[in-house]
C-alpha cells in the first residue's frame, strides 16, 4: 500500500496543488491526467522522493520496492543491456557486484569469502540466479534482438534504448510502479504487450499518458489534478470523460432547482414582509433563503484550441502514386526499399515502423525535400501538399512577434479572401489557437515547444491545403490539443499522411498503414483493429 497523506507543492509564484489524500492499493492501475502544467510530473517525483513536497508525507511499506522509470535515454550508454534491465532490482545488482568483486580479488580473506557466502544466498533469496534469464525474457518480450542483450547501451538506437529502460522499470515486477510517458516512441506490438503486462499485474501501477487509448486499456483509476486539486475516478479514462461532465451537469440542475426556490422563497418576502399577519412566515422564509447555498461550478482549467483544416482546391481523381522507392543514406544503408502505394481522396495513412529517421527522410521524399535512391513519388495535378516537420526549428530562427509570423502564411493563397491577413483576422485565429490579449506579441523564438506546435498548426490551417503530411505532430502537445488534432484530421475532408506512436491517433485517423522497415515494408488497406488482426498481436 502506498498512502499519500495531505500533499502540496508550492511554488514562490505558484501553487501546484494541495492537500492530496489518495490510497493507493495493490491490483490498480492509476492513471494521472490534467492539463499541462497542472503538476502531472511533480506529483510523480514526489511519490518516487526525487523532491519533496511542501506539506503532507507518503506513506509505504518500508520493504517495498519502488521502481521509477527513466527518461534519461543516455545514463547507461556505458553498460551492458541486460545490466541495465537488472539494474532495476538496485539492490539485487549491487549484491552480485560485490560477492563477484570479492571473488576476483586475489587477496580475499577468509572472512570475504564467508561474506561473499552470505550474499550468494541473499542473491539466491532474490530471485538472483534467474535475473540474467529473466532481464532477456523482459527484453525479448519488447522486441529487442538476441543479438543486442550483451552489447552497450551506446550502440542502441533511441528506440531501442527506450524499450531496454521500460525493461528495467518492469523488471521483478516491484511492489510500485511509476511511469512517466511509458508509450513514448514505442511500436503498436510493444504497446499491445504492454498493456496485456499491466492489466494483469498485481501491485500498484501510477502512470501519467497523453494516450487516452492507453489510458482506456489499462487504468482502473483515473487522478483527474485540476484547479489545485485531484479527484478520483473509478474506472478508465472513458469512463473519466463521461462521469466528469454528468458530474458537472448533475450539479448544474442542483443549482438551477436551488435558484428557482430561492426566487420563490424572495417573492413571498417581498409580498408579505409588510404585512402584519404574515411576517413571522416571511422572516421564516428568509432563514430559509439564507440557508440555500449556490455551488460553485469552476470550469475545467483544460483549454481546447480550435483546429480546422479547410481545402481551398477540390482534389481530383488522382492523389498520390508511389512506385519502388528506395533511399540510402550516407553510410550505404538502406533504410527502405521498394515502397510502393496509392492514395485515394480522403484517404489518411499512417506509417510506422521503429526507425524515425526512415519515416522522416520518406516525407522529404514525398515533398521533393529529399531524392531517392531510385522510385518515383507522383502527385495529382490538383494536389497542394503541405508539411508539418517533426524539426520546425527553422520555421522560427527569424526574431518577430507572434502575429508578425502567422500574418506572412495567408499570402500563400489563392483567393483574395483567404490572403487576409488584417490584424482582426490574425488576432481571432491566434486567440481560437490559445495566443490572447499580448502574448501575440511574444518573440517566437522565445515560444515553448507546445507553443510552436500550435503555430504550425496554425500554418498549415491558414494555407488551406489539400493533403497534408505531419512527422510526429503530437510531440509537445497536451491532451486537449491533441484531442482537438485528432477531432481535425477526422473531419477534414483532404488527404493525409502522418507518423505517431500515439495508438489513439491511429485508431481513430488512419485507414490505411504503412509499416516501414529496413528490407520489406508492409502495406495494410484497413483500421487499426484490422491491422492487429492481420498481425495477430
Amino acid at each position: 500500500m502506498l498512502d499519500v497523506v495531505g500533499i502540496s507543492k508550492i511554488f514562490p509564484d505558484k501553487k501546484l496543488f494541495s492537500n492530496i489524500n489518495i490510497k493507493f492499493l495493490p491490483g490498480n492501475v492509476y492513471g494521472i491526467i490534467g492539463a499541462n502544467g497542472v503538476g502531472k510530473s511533480t506529483f510523480l517525483k514526489i511519490l518516487s522522493g526525487e523532491i519533496e513536497a511542501s506539506e503532507g508525507q507518503i506513506i509505504k511499506n518500508k520493504n517495498a520496492r519502488m521502481s521509477v522509470l527513466s527518461q534519461n535515454q543516455d545514463e547507461f550508454n556505458a553498460y551492458n543491456v541486460t545490466d541495465v534491465v537488472i539494474m532495476g532490482n538496485k539492490e539485487l545488482y549491487e549484491i552480485n557486484l560485490e560477492k563477484n568483486k570479492i571473488y576476483e580479488n586475489p587477496n580475499a580473506t577468509d572472512a570475504d569469502y564467508e561474506k561473499a557466502s552470505h550474499l550468494e544466498e541473499k542473491y539466491g533469496e532474490m530471485g538472483g540466479w534467474s535475473a540474467e534469464n529473466d532481464a532477456q525474457t523482459l527484453l525479448s518480450n519488447l522486441g529487442i534482438e538476441p543479438s543486442k542483450w550483451n552489447i552497450q547501451m551506446k550502440e542502441l538506437k533511441a528506440n531501442e534504448k527506450v524499450k531496454v529502460l521500460l525493461a528495467k522499470a518492469l523488471f521483478g515486477n516491484p511492489d510500485i510502479l511509476v511511469m512517466d510517458e511509458p508509450t513514448n516512441r514505442l511500436d503498436l506490438k510493444t504497446i499491445k504487450w504492454l498493456e496485456n503486462f499491466l492489466m494483469d499485474y498485481p501491485n500498484i501501477v501510477i502512470v501519467v499518458s497523453h494516450d487516452s487509448d492507453f489510458l482506456d486499456a489499462i487504468c482502473t483509476h483515473i487522478i483527474d489534478i485540476d484547479y489545485s486539486e485531484a479527484k478520483l475516478f473509478i474506472g478508465n479514462y472513458s469512463f473519466w470523460k463521461q462521469s466528469s461532465q454528468l458530474l458537472i451537469e448533475m450539479q448544474q440542475k442542483t443549482n438551477l432547482r436551488k435558484e428557482e426556490q430561492a426566487q420563490k422563497l424572495k417573492e413571498f418576502i417581498a409580498r408579505f414582509s409588510a404585512n402584519a399577519s404574515k411576517s413571522k412566515q416571511a422572516t421564516s422564509r428568509k432563514k430559509l433563503l439564507e440557508k440555500i447555498v449556490i455551488d460553485e461550478i469552476k470550469p475545467s482549467s483544460r483549454k481546447y484550441p480550435f483546429i480546422k483544416f479547410d481545402l481551398n482546391r477540390t482534389p481530383g481523381k488522382q492523389i498520390l502514386n508511389v512506385k519502388n522507392l528506395t533511399y540510402i543514406n550516407e553510410n550505404n544503408d538502406i533504410l527502405f526499399e521498394n515502397v510502393s502505394f496509392s492514395l485515394k481522396s480522403g484517404d489518411k495513412m499512417v506509417i510506422i515502423g521503429n526507425d524515425d529517421i526512415a519515416k522522416t527522410r520518406f516525407l522529404e521524399i514525398l515533398i521533393g525535400k529529399r531524392k531517392p535512391a531510385s522510385g518515383t513519388v507522383e502527385w495529382g495535378i490538383t494536389i497542394t501538399p503541405n508539411y508539418f516537420p517533426s524539426n520546425n526549428q527553422e520555421y522560427f530562427n527569424e526574431s518577430q512577434s507572434i502575429i508578425d509570423w502567422i500574418s506572412k502564411w495567408p499570402l500563400n493563397n489563392s483567393t483574395q479572401e483567404t490572403k487576409d491577413n488584417s490584424d482582426a483576422r490574425m488576432r481571432a485565429f491566434l486567440g481560437r489557437m490559445l495566443f490572447s490579449n499580448d502574448s501575440v506579441f511574444k518573440n517566437v523564438q522565445v515560444t515553448s515547444g507546445g507553443e510552436k506546435v500550435r503555430l504550425m498548426m496554425s500554418k498549415l490551417m491558414l494555407e488551406e491545403s489539400n493533403f497534408l503530411i505531419f512527422d510526429q505532430p503530437l510531440d509537445h502537445l497536451d491532451s486537449e490539443s491533441i484531442d482537438s488534432l485528432i477531432d481535425a484530421l477526422k473531419s477534414y475532408k483532404g488527404s493525409t499522411i502522418f507518423t505517431t506512436y500515439n495508438r489513439a491517433m491511429i485508431k481513430e485517423c488512419a485507414n490505411v498503414i504503412l509499416e516501414i522497415k529496413e528490407k520489406e515494408s508492409f502495406l495494410f488497406y484497413g483500421s487499426l483493429e484490422e491491422y492487429e488482426e492481420a498481425m495477430g498481436y
